[in-house]
């Protein structure tokens, strides 16, 4: 049996005529920048995710950039995030010539340690980035308490949670920016780059417009060095189409993953832990995210069996070389060391069906019975 690690072809057979009219329609109008499909999908994520605004821009990475910018981050001032994060987290703090602070995560969750942030505030410390993680929200109300404290903004990083939900609010409301992507991969993702800013905040929602646009207030009349930040009116009319099913595809993964806990709760590994249920909270699962022993050899394991599997992260980024100059050290972050030689991603999709999860956790059971 082969089971890729994600599966969008057949996501796409389920809406090919949809996504072709939506094309279409873009290609005979000959609008493709900054029209009525992207300003349509902003009013629909910001009213989705239960805010004012949301402004659609290139990626995932740009609107973290770009939020940054917006709240006037400057060289030399701090902001804390983790280490167990993609690259792009980080990135955008150190492209603006300030330092990225670094908090250790949870291993349960994979989420920053609240406990440990307060002790990392310094007087140029002026936002905190927490990550919604494989699609598990943080604890979200200890850190909105930390930063109303000590007035610090916050920029949720929900590129891999749209639709998670904390307290019964979603992702991207719960601080004064969420940043979401619409790579392909995404639980609502693009046929190439995209990505959406989304805040309660007129003045930053009318900040982060003109600087997606070269900081134009108005055409060729420039109040802000900004950058070309925008989305793609092909990719908003794409994520149209598949942002009618967003809700249903997360219930489908959402599913995926109880059954997963039920097949695994049977096999008895002591070895292997998945995924928590934690209270006050709902993952969508972008990833399903698994800690084992034996990690790289289960991984090649599996291979061997047609299924798909990645390790996401195998090296945090406080080990990262580009980083180096932060003064960070192996050793600083033991959970995040640690996830990074435990964690793999089995896979995870809408569709994925009982008799392939099935046959993952065979495989899996094998191997520890083997070894």
């Amino acid at each position: 049996m082969n089971i890729p690690l994600l599966d969008l072809k057949i996501q796409y057979q389920s809406i090919k005529s949809e996504i072709k009219q939506a094309l279409d329609k873009v290609l005979e109008s000959q609008h493709f920048i900054l029209n009525g499909h992207v300003e349509t999908l902003e009013k629909k994520i910001a009213h989705y995710c239960g805010c004012d605004y949301a402004i659609g821009v290139s990626s995932g990475s740009d609107a973290l950039l770009v939020s940054l910018m917006a709240i006037d981050i400057q060289p030399g001032d701090e902001v804390i995030t983790v280490p167990y994060t993609f690259f792009a987290t980080v990135g955008s703090i150190v492209r603006l010539g300030a330092k990225p602070v670094f908090v250790d995560i949870e291993l349960d969750t994979f989420n920053i340690d609240v406990n440990q942030i307060e002790e990392k505030i310094t007087p140029r410390t002026k936002a905190v980035i927490p990550v919604h993680l494989f699609g598990q929200c943080c604890e979200m109300q200890a850190i909105i308490d930390i930063a109303r404290k000590y007035n610090l903004k916050i920029i949720e990083d929900a590129a891999q949670a749209i639709g998670a939900e904390y307290k019964q609010k979603k992702t991207g409301s719960l601080g004064d920016i969420g940043c979401f992507s619409f790579f392909p991969s995404k639980n609502l993702g693009g046929y190439g780059d995209g990505g959406m800013v989304v805040t309660k905040v007129k003045p930053i929602y009318e900040k982060i417009k003109m600087l997606r646009v070269h900081g134009a207030s108005s055409k060729y009349y420039h109040k802000l060095i900004g950058g070309n930040f925008r989305l793609d009116e092909l990719q908003a009319a794409i994520l149209l189409v598949k942002f009618k099913y967003l809700d249903a595809w997360n219930k489908k993964r959402a599913e995926c993953a109880q059954r997963y806990y039920q097949l695994f709760s049977e096999t008895g590994l002591l070895d292997f832990i998945i995924p928590p249920k934690i209270k006050q909270s709902n993952h969508v699962f972008h990833q399903y995210v698994v800690r084992v022993q034996k990690r790289d050899q289960l991984l090649k394991y599996l291979k061997t069996q047609g299924i798909g599997c990645a390790i996401y992260y195998p090296l945090p980024l406080h080990l990262q070389e580009s980083l180096s100059s932060l003064g960070y050290k192996r050793g600083d972050f033991p959970q995040t060391e640690r996830a990074s030689k435990e964690t793999l991603a089995l896979p995870m999709y809408p569709e994925l069906t009982i008799k392939q999860q099935e046959y993952i956790v065979k495989k899996i059971r094998d191997f520890y019975n083997q070894v």
